[in-house]
């Protein structure tokens, strides 16, 4: 295109995979060649339509739930985590499964249970429906544990005992809401047990963070992640609440060039579940029409590893009942 007008582009850091959805891609890899195609995954592994369709085409066969599993075939557990009801059933059944819950996300669930085990009433900040919430929900017994998704139901919800309350949260939510509820809490009920340490995972935070720091500079911010990706959202809406009109995308298909515009300077950014493939697509679709410069954020490099399960890290000989560690 002749003439294009020139663009600059600001892309966050950091962005895109963190260390948990990379550890459940790999297992899910590892899986198959272990065992070889197919290898069942209850869920979406993680929260993004391209990830899915590549691990698909390895040989992955996504399912809603393990009734859907032959009984000769391994089954793997997303990163957002599940009621314990799950492992229970594949057990029974005799499958081979592997947990790829995110150890973060393992983490809020060991504190529920030690929660529960002292007696006290959680109060978890959450969004209704998504997996991780149903996941940690499956932990604990239906009456020790309600839901708080606002400041109102702070304010609304009815408890027993205010002297033996705890909450803990979901790990991908908006930092700066969070921060809200949880001084409504602690207003409201000032014994509450608070978290040791926080459980909005160290990714979030520091993609919100990171769009915080580009925010101000920017024109229009696109959001690389699904629809369903409860971090990819509050992306979005952090971009919104800086004063910046943000759009959500998959992919660079889904581009609304009419709302784009031609702006000055445009950010990117991924959610935690968006491979880099992805951004870089983006970008290449911008330098169709405009005369891109390309810039990258300043950051700390985020260097969290997390450690992949046993039995597919040892020798092939294991056809063993999964991870329950």
């Amino acid at each position: 295109m002749l003439n294009r007008p020139p663009l600059k582009v600001l892309i966050a850091a950091p962005r895109g995979f963190c260390a948990g959805v990379d550890r459940a891609i790999q297992i899910v890899e590892l899986a198959l060649e272990r065992f070889g195609a197919p290898v069942y995954v209850r869920h979406e592994i993680v929260h993004n339509r391209f990830v899915v369709e590549r691990l698909r085409g390895l040989g992955a066969v996504f399912v809603d739930e393990l009734d859907e599993v032959p009984d000769d075939r391994p089954v793997v557990f997303s990163a957002h985590g599940v009621p314990k009801s799950v492992p229970a059933e594949a057990q029974g059944r005799g499958l081979t499964y592997v947990d790829a819950t995110c150890p973060l996300v393992s983490k809020v669930h060991r504190q529920a249970q030690r929660l529960i085990e002292e007696g006290r009433h959680i109060l978890f900040i959450g969004h209704a429906g998504h997996p991780e919430v149903i996941g940690t929900f499956g932990q604990v017994p239906d009456h020790a544990i309600t839901l708080i998704e606002t400041v109102e139901d702070v304010r609304a919800v009815s408890v027993t005992d205010d002297a033996n309350l705890a909450f803990l949260t979901q790990t991908t939510l908006s930092v700066d809401d969070t921060a809200a509820i949880v001084e409504a809490l602690k207003a409201r009920f000032p014994a509450i047990r608070v978290p040791r340490s926080e459980d909005i995972c160290y990714a979030t935070s520091n993609r919100q963070a990171a769009v915080k720091a580009i925010a101000p500079e920017c024109d229009r911010m696109l959001v690389i992640g699904a629809p369903n990706s409860s971090n990819s959202l509050r992306l979005a809406e952090v971009a919104e609440r800086m004063g910046v009109a943000a759009r959500l995308i998959e992919r660079a298909s889904d581009i609304d060039w009419a709302w784009l515009g031609q702006p000055a300077k445009v950010g990117i950014t991924a959610g935690a579940s968006a491979p880099e493939v992805l951004v870089r697509e983006v970008v290449e679709a911008l330098a169709e029409r405009f005369e891109v410069s390309e810039a990258q954020a300043d950051h700390t490099p985020e260097r969290m590893i997390f450690k992949l399960p046993r039995e597919l890290t040892s020798s092939p000989a294991f056809a063993g009942e999964g991870d329950r560690t």
